[in-house]
């Protein structure tokens, strides 16, 4: 999803307040749908086109408690496929040493709608070079967006995405008021390389009543035996958005969503967030990552940090 523009400087103010396992802001800027990942004792995370990047990028090394902003663009250039000014939630992996993945969103200026993108590094931080093309469009279902990489026990390298429905029109504060359009959370395989994809993706997930226009957002992970999708629900510019996610015990599903008194995961009131959303999480389940909104005009989204208890069937903040 879109963020906004914003300058700020790239020294990090580290403020907030902790409030259980929820701390934060941790990044107290305008730093919406970010990625994270751990390398080599070295936490980062990547975020939305804003501060005059296509990628924000900022690392910890403390273990996600302060962060520091860098200025450097991690993804200078988008790729001949896309347009720069709409580069949404990038999700970095490490495929070994020397070998990074960062996937993004970018506009194709050919259908106006958005695409899933790749791009390589040598080093966490970038920059990184972009694939000649993107790895999923799902142009007629109004686009493709959201991507979030996942590697199973087995090694199998996947990524999960959001088809844009709502962006094909309907109405309301972010499209599909009139609930005509699906927006599924789809998983798509990849080959060893991060870059290639294997097969057809396959839908996991798809949007209910309770989530108004849409479903978006998607994290996946594997813990005790279960897998873990987290999505966030309803339209990111209001007070309704929020993050839950669903079960299963094979990775294609079928999944199932948490429910009331153990779901939603995060919602507006909680912790004293509003809207939060977007959540990326470490592989072994020890810290979350997401926004929340402070001002909604301009709208600004820093990052808070979760550092989360879990079971074989749910997780709390």
């Amino acid at each position: 999803m879109a963020g906004f523009r914003f300058r700020a400087s790239v020294l990090l103010a580290v403020a907030g307040c902790s409030l259980a396992t929820v701390t934060g802001p941790v990044i107290n800027q305008d730093f919406p749908d970010p990625g994270i990942m751990s390398y080599n004792s070295v936490w980062y995370a990547f975020a939305t086109n804003g501060n005059g990047y296509n990628i924000q990028v900022a690392q910890s090394t403390n273990g996600g408690t302060s962060w520091t902003v860098l200025a450097q663009d991690a993804l200078p250039n988008v790729g001949s496929w896309a347009t720069t000014g709409n580069t949404w939630a990038p999700a970095p992996i490490s495929l070994g040493a020397n070998s990074f993945v960062l996937y993004y969103t970018a506009t194709d200026p050919s259908t106006g709608s958005h695409c899933v993108g790749a791009a390589t590094s040598t080093t966490p931080t970038g920059p990184y070079t972009p694939q000649s093309s993107p790895i999923q469009c799902q142009a007629a279902g109004g686009g493709a967006i959201d991507p979030s990489p996942f590697r199973d026990t087995n090694g199998q390298l996947y990524i999960v995405f959001k088809v844009d429905g709502n962006n094909l029109g309907g109405g309301g504060s972010c499209g599909n008021g009139n609930l005509a359009y699906a927006t599924p959370i789809m998983l798509q395989a990849m080959e060893s390389n991060g870059v290639t994809p294997s097969g057809n993706p396959i839908t996991l997930l798809n949007r209910s009543a309770a989530d108004g226009p849409l479903i978006e957002a998607p994290g996946l992970v594997h813990i005790d035996g279960t897998y873990f999708l987290f999505f966030s629900s309803n339209c990111y510019n209001t007070n309704l958005y929020d993050t839950s996610y669903a079960t299963a015990t094979s990775v294609t599903g079928p999944y199932t969503k948490a429910q009331a008194p153990i779901a939603p995961f995060l919602q507006t009131g909680q912790y004293g967030l509003t809207s939060p959303g977007s959540a990326s999480v470490l592989p072994d389940g020890s810290l979350i990552a997401f926004h929340a909104t402070t001002s909604s005009n301009p709208l600004i989204r820093p990052m808070y940090i979760s550092r989360p208890t879990w079971t074989s069937s749910s997780v709390a903040p």
